[in-house]
């Protein structure tokens, strides 16, 4: 983590562009018919379980067989490769762009996900706690966590066999958690953000202005 944040550079940034710019690629292989057009607004999931669909973005037809694809964020289509109407497309070609505009808790997310160290999944696998350190993250709360390089932080669950894992990085406190125990994450996905005590104070300056100050 750098020395100093300059959260007011930071979130400067944010007012002068608050969106988050998704790219959208394709699922499989296909002839594709776009079902939106650039400067459209399309819906994320809705309701309750997030049961409703969002805005029908494109099919996309292989064998005979269509697919329709839903947006999964709220926004604006702000780039769209409309060259590709018609035509048979490869599986993950990037075919249009979602402006979404983020919200302050996202905005929070984004910056944490800046400054704190990232400690990524090693492999495609479920993750949990070790019970040791579960228990001292109910009992005091996960900031008051401390970890070192060559600390057991996770057991990983792969094949039915679980593996401990260790923490390599930047020694300090356990900010935030990005998984959820028994859910998979993929490979490189971020499961931990680390704080070095030090640093802890730039980060409370950043989230309170955020909460103070964004609409």
């Amino acid at each position: 983590m750098r020395q100093e944040i300059d959260f007011n550079e930071i979130l400067s940034n944010y007012r002068a562009d608050p969106f988050d710019y998704v790219d959208v690629q394709t699922v499989h292989t296909g002839r594709i018919r776009f079902q939106v057009r650039a400067g459209d607004k399309v819906e994320g999931p809705s309701g309750e379980w997030h049961h409703i669909q969002g805005t029908l973005l494109y099919m996309l037809e292989r064998e005979r067989n269509p697919k329709p694809v839903h947006s999964f964020t709220n926004g604006e289509i702000s780039a769209l490769r409309d060259e590709l109407e018609g035509h048979f497309v490869e599986a993950g070609e990037t075919i249009l762009t979602i402006k979404h505009p983020l919200k302050k808790r996202e905005i929070i997310e984004s910056i944490l996900r800046q400054v704190l160290f990232s400690f990524n999944a090693p492999e495609r696998a479920k993750y949990f706690f070790p019970l040791e350190l579960q228990a001292k993250m109910e009992k005091y709360g996960q900031r008051s966590v401390s970890i070192k390089p060559g600390d057991e932080v996770l057991t990983m669950s792969l094949m039915k066999r679980d593996t401990p894992v260790y923490y390599a990085g930047e020694p300090g406190i356990i900010h935030s958690v990005y998984f959820q125990p028994g859910v998979t994450v993929e490979q490189g996905e971020p499961l931990l953000g680390i704080c070095a005590p030090e640093k802890l104070h730039y980060i409370q300056k950043i989230i309170a202005r955020v909460k103070a100050e964004w609409e």
